[in-house]
């Protein structure tokens, strides 16, 4: 049976600027887990006369994520619920570890209106509860908006909503990413531009101050543009991202006639000469890009870098491509003790998004270190 979240949960909305740097820390998504959010998908205006297959593809990444770590997957209603439970166990999901929670959504983009877990000074997890506007781009996010508030309430977390100048704080999971260890990145396109603004009146430092005081972030690493064709307006999880804590793989384009090549190449160069907190270069590693993927003349978010890390495994996006392999063999050397999963996602990408940013992660409590899963048989 589905969970349904009813009474009120403990919440705390103390300015930044007001707690220590180290109070807070997210995790990087390496690190153990317990489980792994999804949305499951009804919103067929996302995917315009593609619909059909996306449920599928859906159970077939419950199906790789529920081997290793519980799955949690939210549904609006009863009838949604039960389609879900009947792909995911058709698609061989381990159904024990999927576990369905009665809380409506606009759309299923978990990585960017679900609740960031962050771990505080004790080690216990917490809920970070930001607000979500539709990404400063759609009118239907209330739904969205809601959702952390009610997972806080299922679990029965601590949550606390982060707020400057008595304003709560937009931030999407997809517009940032960590190393665990006190570095984050984003763009400048997504964050400090007029267009899609989340936080007007937000500058650098006003940001760089909410990563410390509520993610445990020492350095921020800004980059410039995100990918074409992505309209979050420069999401960093499509472009670059962390593997380990000194190891980013950032995507690369070799076609000068491609519409990512010149912001790619000015990312490549800032990440080349950016230092981690030892001052030391961070190692940076080019992730291919596939051919620019159409559909009815419109460019689509095709990007390798949109992969997501599991318990022991990496779930890849792939798009039928000749660079699939590239890509699949460079994070297979990157992040050897993690086995790297394949996912088709020509059809999923209609809806401007993959893996990463229908994902959002949950931490383990304590922490414990995670023993990579024996593949082997």
């Amino acid at each position: 049976m589905a969970r349904t979240a009813m009474k009120k949960t403990q919440t705390t909305e103390l300015p930044t600027g007001m707690r220590s740097a180290k109070r807070f820390r997210m995790p990087a998504e390496w690190e153990a887990r317990e489980a792994t959010w999804l949305a499951w998908p009804h919103e067929r205006s996302d995917w315009p006369g593609k619909f059909s297959p996306i449920p599928w593809i859906y159970g077939d990444i419950v199906r790789h994520l529920s081997s290793v770590e519980k799955v949690r997957i939210l549904v609006r209603d009863e009838k949604l619920q039960r389609e879900a439970a009947r792909c995911c166990d058709k698609s061989g999901a381990n159904m024990e570890n999927v576990e369905f929670f009665s809380i409506p959504t606009d759309r299923s983009w978990t990585r960017d209106f679900c609740p960031i877990f962050v771990h505080n000074e004790k080690g216990k997890t917490e809920i970070l509860d930001w607000h979500f506007n539709g990404w400063a781009k759609y009118d239907n996010w209330q739904a969205d908006d809601a959702a952390p508030e009610a997972i806080a309430v299922a679990l029965k977390k601590k949550r606390h909503q982060p707020k400057m100048r008595r304003k709560r704080v937009v931030l999407e999971g997809g517009s940032i990413d960590v190393n665990g260890a006190g570095l984050l990145l984003t763009t400048e396109e997504c964050l400090l531009s007029h267009v899609q603004e989340r936080n007007p009146g937000f500058g650098r430092e006003d940001y760089e101050a909410v990563f410390r005081d509520w993610l445990g972030i020492e350095k921020v690493i800004w980059l410039e543009n995100g990918i074409a064709g992505d309209d979050t307006h420069g999401h960093v999880d499509d472009l670059a991202r962390f593997v380990n804590a000194n190891t980013v793989v950032v995507a690369s384009e070799k076609n000068r006639d491609d519409a990512n090549y010149a912001a790619l190449a000015t990312n490549w160069k800032r990440l080349k000469a950016a230092t981690g907190l030892d001052g030391k270069p961070l190692q940076v590693a080019a992730l291919p890009m596939p051919a620019p993927v159409f559909f009815e003349g419109q460019l689509l978010p095709a990007s390798y870098a949109n992969f997501y890390i599991a318990n022991g495994i990496v779930l890849v996006p792939v798009f039928n491509d000749p660079n699939d392999r590239v890509a699949l063999n460079t994070l297979a050397k990157l992040m050897p003790n993690h086995q790297v999963i394949p996912i088709y996602c020509r059809d999923l990408v209609l809806g401007l998004g993959t893996l990463h940013c229908m994902t959002q992660q949950q931490p383990t409590w304590p922490m414990v270190r995670w023993k990579p899963a024996d593949h082997s048989a």
